[in-house]
């Protein structure tokens, strides 16, 4: 049975009140106020503590802070799983965590600050140290994935092989939170591959877009959904087929702007390495 998403159309989130999750607020985050909010929401009032949650790219916890915040004052008992490299270079550091209030420190290594920030709820979760394609799930469950780690094709697959099996139909929630990022044109061309399996149901500023899962995820599914072997020219016709749903959300400038990438960085399948086509 797919459960029913009509709420979403009114992005009922938005009336959260931030006082509500104050405690999140000394854990540095790169989602926007808006994106905050929905996080909260997701695990406080539409997950029913039937799955998982995973948080893939967490950083130093930001997102896991407002996800687990939800859940703590839901009394929701299913644990929290937040993977990342946990690794920050002297500039990320400086922009991201030294600007945002944490103390300057040595080193790449962002782990124990991850544990540190997230101890309020450290009984709720599990963090999972490395490379996300030398990880594996353990079969259970998935209520709620939410994805800030497909920044490349390879990984994008990766991801979709390891979780996407796992989720609940007609429950289950994917939360792609660089959909409208041009430097990765892939996300939005893996879920319109994957429209037998996926049905969009919101968009939150400035780059997330929500998919329900709902039918099981399998071989079909997956082999149907792969963009690693995909050419540009594969790439570009599926954003075509994306753009009239880009359109119901004023999104559509989004979608040229990842063609452009493409066209100016041919072959290029990692995020990071594309050239912004607006500055050539």
């Amino acid at each position: 049975m797919i459960r029913d998403t009509n709420e979403f159309n009114d992005a009922p989130w938005r009336a959260i009140d931030r006082a509500e999750m104050e405690q999140t607020q000394s854990v540095p985050t790169m989602l926007a106020k808006r994106e905050q909010k929905l996080y909260y929401w997701l695990t406080s009032h539409w997950t029913q503590d039937i799955g998982a949650v995973v948080d893939l790219g967490c950083f130093v916890g930001g997102s896991t802070a407002r996800l687990a915040d939800g859940h703590m004052d839901a009394g929701k008992s299913h644990w929290i799983h937040a993977y990342d490299r946990f690794k920050a270079d002297e500039r990320t550091k400086a922009a991201e965590l030294y600007r945002k209030g944490i103390a300057p420190f040595k080193g790449t290594d962002i782990y124990w600050l991850a544990r540190d920030l997230l101890e309020p709820w450290e009984e709720r979760v599990t963090l999972h140290r490395g490379d996300i394609l030398t990880k594996t799930w353990d079969g259970s469950p998935i209520e709620l994935l939410v994805m800030d780690a497909a920044k490349s094709t390879e990984t994008t697959d990766g991801i979709a092989e390891r979780f996407f099996p796992h989720l609940i139909p007609g429950q289950s929630l994917v939360v792609q939170q660089d959909y409208f990022h041009w430097r990765l044109p892939w996300i939005p061309v893996q879920m319109h591959l994957m429209k037998d399996w996926f049905r969009p149901v919101a968009f939150c500023p400035d780059d997330t877009v929500i998919f329900q899962n709902i039918r099981p995820i399998d071989d079909k599914a997956l082999t149907a959904g792969k963009v690693s072997d995909l050419d540009d020219d594969a790439l570009l016709g599926s954003l075509t087929e994306v753009q009239p749903l880009a359109r119901t959300w004023r999104r559509k400038q989004r979608i040229y702007r990842m063609k452009r990438a493409i066209k100016a960085n041919p072959g290029v399948r990692t995020g990071y390495l594309m050239v912004d086509p607006d500055k050539l």
